[in-house]
């Protein structure tokens, strides 16, 4: 799959006249919890030539490239320009791609180059409400009812033990979510069953079902209300674009020199 993956991203540089800068995994695999027939998610960032951005209206063009999914291939990507901007407002998608331990494509050492920017607009509090608004709701879509998609509980269970990593101030969210687990989760029960869920989790395909689990059911809903009434202090203002405009410019021209 690793070169199909790669020509997929070729074949899309060819048709869309653009330079793939980064690639990566970002789905259950790069999480480490992947099903017998998990999904590729393959998300990248791409710029284009000069001329492209040199217009009155580009603020109008689209800004992202996807494919159909197709045997297991997810594949889309972000401009350049778009994940710049989203690096300001501290995108947790994007950091998280930037972290992914399965890495397709790092052209100019661009993962490295976004990560130089992190002390300028790594942003707790904005990272935090992302968890806290996925938590939330993947908690009312799927995890009431007395029997629950095994996967569901992960993208519950995630999202709130990034929100105690950050609490912890150990920085941006690792990827892997045994390392999350690993270094938020102290109660050795709790942690039996979550890892024997995880076991389930890898052994099963996407649509296993089960019963609830009342360990891990109640650790969630201990967690979301305890984060429903703990006060967040507001976000801080955002940084200069400096910063950003001249990575932006130096990875375009880069890009296109070959």
């Amino acid at each position: 799959m690793f070169d199909t993956i790669l020509k997929t991203l070729h074949t899309i540089e060819e048709e869309q006249d653009v330079r793939v800068l980064y690639a990566c995994e970002s789905g259950s695999r790069a999480w480490g919890f992947p099903s017998q027939d998990s999904d590729y998610d393959v998300r990248f960032i791409y710029v284009h030539r000069q001329n492209w951005y040199l217009t009155i209206d580009v603020e109008h063009h689209r800004d992202v490239i996807e494919r159909p999914i197709s045997d297991q291939l997810d594949v889309s990507g972000w401009d350049l320009r778009k994940a710049l901007q989203l690096l300001r407002k501290s995108n947790p998608p994007l950091l998280e791609w930037l972290n992914s331990p399965i890495v397709y494509r790092n052209e100019y050492d661009s993962a490295a180059q976004f990560k130089q920017l992190l002390p300028l607009y790594y942003s707790p509090i904005a990272c935090m409400f992302h968890y806290l608004h996925m938590a939330r709701g993947n908690y009312r879509d799927y995890l009431r009812g007395d029997e629950i998609w095994v996967k569901k509980y992960f993208y519950v269970l995630r999202p709130i033990l990034a929100i105690k990593w950050i609490e912890s101030e150990q920085g941006v969210v690792p990827m892997e979510f045994a390392t999350l687990v690993d270094a938020i989760i102290t109660d050795a029960t709790l942690k039996h069953e979550i890892e024997v869920l995880l076991a389930r989790k890898k052994a099963g395909d996407e649509l296993d079902k089960g019963p609830r689990n009342a360990l891990i059911s109640q650790f969630i809903e201990t967690e979301l209300t305890r984060l429903e009434t703990t006060p967040t202090p507001p976000a801080p203002p955002r940084p200069s674009k400096d910063a950003l405009n001249r990575l932006f410019r130096h990875m375009m021209i880069v890009a296109w020199e070959r």
